[in-house]
């Protein structure tokens, strides 16, 4: 009979919740804090962790960088074994590097930048979520196989590091596959106007088979409001920060918009576990999830859960090897794959999520052969 680890002296699993309850982070922390209190609450119910219930303490970091400092230690100083941090890298980073001082597990909520983790703060660290370079480069693949794409055209909001992320991966596995991008172009979110953007791409001698939109809202929705009202009509592609129907009024009757995301909220994903856990939070939470980035801390927590049981200890000198282990484990959305270099997802199945008459529905899967080189992850030259 297999012998169970022996319980350490640290046994009470506290899970610190160093993330924001006000300001503007909410928008992105919100649905995915209420994921982790929600698994917390089923474990709870089938008995905790290493036989004891789990604990919630929490601290606002008020969508401020150094209140995410402040709020990191004020959960560690109250026992908490895992810190969870705000979904972007830049505004959780204080938290999670709070955490790792203390050689505490912390994780991102859905940060897609690779930083969050061993590179940018520590081999502690994880996030939940894939790379924005993930995106890209599944939606360029997807465009080959399934839209017989031959060639494409890139817009880059180059206002941030997400957008420039999505659209290196594009760019790597465009170029691996052989579609050929026409041209390329930037815009900042905030710009008023892509109107000589547009009379560029109108310009081109041949017409791309597909439009690579690197951008996230209120500027993507513009964006695409206005590159429809010039006449383009070929498909749009766009990273996750597109998923959900809340945008969707400011561009009427939108159609062949495709976003690549690691789950369908829209009760149509492939995986019943992942339309089940959209139910169950409906019913919790009085509303849906309002996009996909409510659900990777819920599989991240399965799958530090797991690692805790098998370690008989929140220690994360002891768990953090075993989940580096995880080669495609199962969690309710996938496989999910760690390794001592990367804390995050750099070759992950994607849903496709299509937009009709301004409508999402998942409508295929797809994932990339080959994982993201170093260089692509990182941006290097």
């Amino acid at each position: 009979m297999a012998s169970t680890p022996a319980l350490s002296a640290d046994a009470d699993a506290t899970i610190g919740l160093a993330v924001a309850q006000s300001g503007f982070m909410t928008a992105y922390d919100g649905d995915a804090t209420k994921s982790v209190k929600l698994w917390v609450d089923q474990q709870n119910a089938k008995g905790g962790l290493l036989g004891k219930p789990i604990k919630l303490v929490e601290a606002d970091t008020k969508s401020d960088r150094a209140q995410g400092a402040k709020a990191g230690q004020e959960v560690l100083s109250e026992g908490a074994n895992l810190v969870v941090v705000s979904c972007d890298y830049d505004y959780g980073a204080p938290a999670a590097s709070a955490a790792q001082r203390a050689k505490t597990v912390s994780m991102f909520l859905c940060a897609e930048d690779p930083k969050a983790g061993v590179q940018g703060v520590g081999p502690y660290s994880f996030t939940a979520s894939a790379a924005a370079q993930v995106q890209g480069a599944t939606l360029a693949g997807w465009a080959v196989k399934a839209l017989k794409a031959k060639t494409g055209y890139v817009l880059l909001d180059n206002s941030i590091e997400y957008s420039k992320s999505v659209c290196a991966g594009y760019d790597w596995e465009a170029e691996r596959i052989g579609l050929t991008t026409l041209g390329s172009d930037t815009f900042k979110n905030d710009d008023p106007s892509v109107q000589s953007q547009i009379t560029r791409i109108k310009a081109l001698s041949e017409k791309p088979d597909v439009l690579m939109l690197c951008s996230y809202n209120p500027g993507a929705a513009s964006a695409i409001r206005q590159i429809r009202a010039a006449g383009l009509t070929m498909p749009i592609l766009a990273g996750s920060s597109s998923d959900g129907s809340y945008w969707t009024n400011a561009v009427p009757n939108l159609n062949d918009f495709y976003v690549a995301v690691q789950a369908s909220v829209y009760g149509d994903d492939p995986h019943k576990e992942v339309n089940d856990y959209v139910e169950i939070f409906k019913a919790k939470f009085g509303a849906p999830p309002a996009s996909q980035y409510a659900l990777p801390a819920y599989a991240f927590m399965q799958l530090w859960g797991r690692a805790v049981e098998k370690a008989g200890t929140t220690d994360a000198a002891k768990v953090v090897p075993l989940m580096e282990q995880y080669k495609d484990e199962a969690s309710f959305m996938g496989p999910r794959t760690f390794t001592s270099k990367f804390h995050i997802q750099t070759n992950v199945p994607m849903q496709i999520v299509k937009y009709s008459d301004g409508k999402p529905k998942d409508v295929d899967q797809f994932r990339i052969t080959e994982d993201l080189p170093v260089k692509v992850l990182f941006r290097a030259k």
